[in-house]
């Protein structure tokens, strides 16, 4: 009498998977763009709430110097001008994009330039979690991120960010260690024409100077003050302005 045939037997050699790595390598790409994702959000969310103690610029200026001056200020302690003096000097349209001005990019490219072209934004992404110096990667995180930015956080927590890591003088950095280093007072006894003054010198602060003043800065930091003031007349400073 015939032995029945195993189970092991009726079944059929399953044939050897083939290994394509087009598609190995979309899977593991998938999952890399994910962890990254996860992890903007995450660092996002983390600042959004605790303030940054430093940055890795901060960090390149002190083992450059031996130390910087730099103290955080929360958005109440500083006087409301200075505010409104470092939008409109950096970034009058503050309150109306998402992070990118699309118009002042388009007329950037169009001059030739990146003159103009950052938004506060993309410098406080810059700031808090990349590296200064001109490359295609950083521009291309940036511009990933800094949507992102704007999605968790308000405007007036993003203007705070700015205002405190910003670079005033060399190691001179935030507007409190700024206040006090050009005038000798605190961040929320700036009159009108020393914030004026202090939004003057950021895009050029090592070579710029609020307390002695060249007739540039004195010229820039009139037309600044103008600014700060059509900016709160025409609902521009809202966003950050409680």
């Amino acid at each position: 009498m015939a032995k029945p045939r195993s189970t092991s037997a009726r079944k059929k050699a399953k044939p050897a998977r083939r290994f394509r790595p087009v598609r190995w390598v979309l899977r593991w790409g998938l999952r890399a763009i994910s962890i990254v994702f996860l992890l903007a959000v995450a660092v996002t969310l983390l600042w959004s709430v605790l303030n940054p103690p430093t940055t890795f610029y901060m960090m390149q200026e002190s083992r450059r110097l031996g130390g910087v001056d730099h103290e955080w200020v929360d958005m109440e302690e500083i006087a409301p001008i200075m505010a409104r003096a470092a939008v409109a000097a950096e970034d009058a349209n503050f309150c109306l994009h998402w992070g990118l001005d699309v118009n002042a990019i388009r007329n950037a490219i169009e001059e030739g330039s990146n003159r103009g072209a950052s938004t506060i934004s993309q410098q406080v992404v810059k700031n808090v979690y990349l590296w200064h110096g001109r490359s295609w990667t950083r521009k291309v995180l940036e511009a990933g991120m800094t949507p992102l930015v704007e999605a968790i956080w308000s405007k007036r927590r993003i203007l705070e960010v700015y205002l405190n890591v910003a670079e005033f003088d060399e190691g001179i950095f935030g507007i409190e260690a700024a206040a006090r280093h050009y005038f000798g007072v605190g961040p929320e006894a700036l009159s009108n024409v020393q914030a004026a003054r202090l939004a003057a010198i950021l895009p050029n602060p090592k070579n710029r100077s609020a307390s002695n003043p060249s007739s540039f800065v004195r010229k820039r930091a009139s037309q600044i003050l103008s600014g700060a003031a059509t900016i709160r007349a025409d609902g521009r400073a809202r966003c950050f302005q409680s």
